[in-house]
């Protein structure tokens, strides 16, 4: 195996081009549509490979959905449905019967202000940091806003699955730094051993306790399943929540959605299963941390007021938003830590779990706002600069972390796609 080590993460226009190419030289079985647009007015583009090679698209066989760029700071999924679509092209096998479909990015429009090409470190990865809020997530906004108020993202999104009724909906997710897993919304037997497999050929590690799934019920070490509406599943992390997204909306058609996350930056310690001597002792302590961090982050977002640009500019604006999101939400995570339902049993690799997630948190919130105040040349950015340098040398040297090339992380994701599939079509017949 060949991996290409000056891979870099595409933007939405890239992924684009990109894909032109590969239908001008695959006319036949490959195909490219607009299937809607962002807020932006950004085209939502869909690369389409169907198993007759007659480029006619979804037609009475299975249907495969693969997700990229849900999350505008995890931006592998662009390179990883691109390399998804040229292997299906080289190895028909896959694709026998079923064709394929892949959003190149669902939210451009966040992509484009997360920019992030080859980040060097954590630092070079945060200077340009964005997430949004998750009420603009385009597959977390149905389970935080009514019908009427979803964005046009979510429902493309929507749309394309109900044309496509998928056997299978892949989302490609990503972690700046820890290890790799997969979240399922029904349980798909073997897939563990693949997953395994694949992972510690390409020496990444699995992340065994996610904060992402506490308290889900896992058949193999990295794999978890959301629990059933009715279970209850002691810690579980917003399960109801979970069910109102889009992951859900292919169960609809009996389909089933799969999660894939990988890291940027590797961690052992999200992998290690001994137990830890004291979880609860170590959450009060991280919860308190997170506590501080966070104040520090609101004292100077509290000095800002809306005024003249940068501040009332679009992307400031969005920003501003997403860090106010982040601010607000902590306080319950910090609770939720803290009270009666923090584990009295569990991993080092679920307290370092949780360790990473807290870090991050602020980390971001702070990052978010750095770029705006460098923007204005505001007099505290000098401060919070200095503030989000430390934190990240923190974090990569707390976890010893170590890069994962795009290609290691696009060939692991694409693996793991390919596997789910395989799994889920023995198992159905």
């Amino acid at each position: 195996m060949t991996l290409l080590r000056d891979m870099h993460y595409p933007t939405p226009h890239e992924l684009a081009l990109a894909a032109r190419v590969l239908v001008d030289e695959n006319p036949g079985p490959v195909r490219l549509r607009q299937v809607g647009a962002s807020r932006a007015g950004q085209p939502l583009w869909v690369l389409s490979v169907d198993s007759c090679g007659t480029g006619a698209g979804a037609g009475a066989g299975r249907n495969v959905l693969v997700v990229a760029g849900a999350h505008a700071n995890e931006p592998v999924g662009g390179a990883t449905v691109l390399s998804l679509a040229r292997r299906l092209l080289r190895d028909p096998a896959p694709r026998a019967g079923c064709d394929w479909h892949f959003l190149l990015c669902a939210d451009p429009d966040g992509a484009e202000l997360h920019r992030t090409p080859r980040p060097y470190s954590l630092l070079d990865y945060h200077r340009n940091f964005f997430r949004p809020p998750g009420p603009e997530q385009p597959e977390w906004a149905p389970s935080l806003l009514p019908p009427d108020r979803l964005p046009p993202e979510t429902l493309a999104l929507t749309a394309l699955i109900d044309e496509l009724r998928p056997v299978l909906q892949v989302s490609l997710h990503a972690t700046d730094l820890g290890g790799s897993w997969v979240q399922l919304t029904r349980d798909i037997p073997g897939l563990a051993e693949p997953f395994a497999k694949s992972a510690a050929e390409l020496h990444i590690p699995v992340e065994n306790g996610a904060s992402d799934a506490s308290g889900w019920p896992s058949p193999g070490p990295g794999i978890f399943v959301i629990p059933a509406p009715g279970t209850e599943a002691a810690g579980t992390f917003h399960p109801e929540e979970t069910r109102l997204s889009t992951w859900y909306h292919a169960h609809r058609y009996a389909g089933t959605t799969a999660i894939v996350e990988v890291p940027m930056w590797a961690s052992d310690l999200v992998g290690d299963p001994a137990p830890h001597p004291d979880p609860r002792g170590a959450l009060r302590v991280l919860a308190g941390r997170l506590t501080r961090d966070t104040a520090l982050v609101s004292r100077v977002r509290d000095g800002i007021r809306p005024g003249p640009p940068p501040y009332g500019d679009p992307d400031a604006a969005a920003l501003l938003r997403a860090v106010d999101w982040t601010l607000a939400l902590i306080p319950r995570i910090a609770l939720d830590w803290t009270g009666e339902g923090a584990p009295a049993e569990a991993s080092a690799a679920y307290v370092a779990s949780i360790d990473a997630f807290g870090r991050r948190l602020s980390l971001r919130a702070a990052a978010m706002l750095l770029r705006v105040l460098r923007a204005r040349g505001d007099e505290a950015a000098p401060g919070l600069d200095r503030l989000v340098t430390g934190w990240c040398e923190e974090f990569a040297a707390r976890f010893q972390a170590r890069w994962v090339p795009v290609a290691t992380q696009v060939e692991h994701q694409s693996r793991t796609v390919l596997a789910t599939y395989e799994r889920l079509a023995a198992r159905s017949g």
